[in-house]
């Protein structure tokens, strides 16, 4: 059983991002499909369409947490070369969110907030959706844990399903059915 637990802290994440890494880049895209409660994966001969933020960019799904991307200014971040995997709610997740929380989070002067919110869907490394394990933690990089749930083919991340995984040219992006809000600090 392999477990995985990266801890990173906000100074690491500012290393680690202005270095640049050698990663292979894969001709397979994994698609996660979603049946009834069941995750089943496939793996396809297609070229990633882009990087992570690409991806979330040309999903009409996404378009929410495009918008927070580019207002926490993480656009350029997480379009390194990784390899990076991303938690993405869907607009559907983000509308969940007790009302006035987005448009709260999206104000400059909440930016900090919003890019530890943002931050905390992101881990550094690649986890595919085959790699992931019941009780498996998982360091993000504004340095708090998520875990992780798998039970009968379905895969959750604190809570929220993995809806569908996409790679991207410098990771995976894993999208998700809820916003993950770390613990409050300490």
């Amino acid at each position: 059983m392999r477990k995985m637990l990266l801890a990173t802290s906000m100074v690491c994440f500012s290393l680690l991002m202005s270095c640049q890494t050698n990663t292979k880049k894969t001709d397979e895209t994994t698609i996660i499909e979603k049946t009834d409660s069941t995750i089943h994966s496939n793996m396809n001969d297609v070229m990633p369409k882009g990087n992570v933020v690409q991806v979330a960019i040309d999903s009409k799904d996404h378009t929410t947490l495009v918008t927070a991307l580019k207002a926490a200014d993480l656009v350029d971040a997480l379009s390194k070369d990784g390899p990076f995997t991303v938690f993405a709610p869907t607009n559907e997740a983000f509308n969940k969110l007790p009302t006035g929380t987005l448009d709260n989070l999206l104000k400059p002067a909440n930016k900090g907030d919003l890019a530890n919110i943002l931050k905390y869907h992101v881990s550094l490394g690649l986890l595919k959706a085959n790699d992931f394990i019941d009780g498996q933690i998982i360091g993000q990089i504004n340095g708090n844990d998520v875990k992780m749930s798998v039970k009968n083919g379905k895969v959750m991340i604190n809570g929220a399903t993995v809806l569908t995984s996409i790679n991207a040219s410098n990771g995976v992006v894993h999208v998700i059915d809820g916003v993950l809000l770390p613990p409050p600090s300490k």
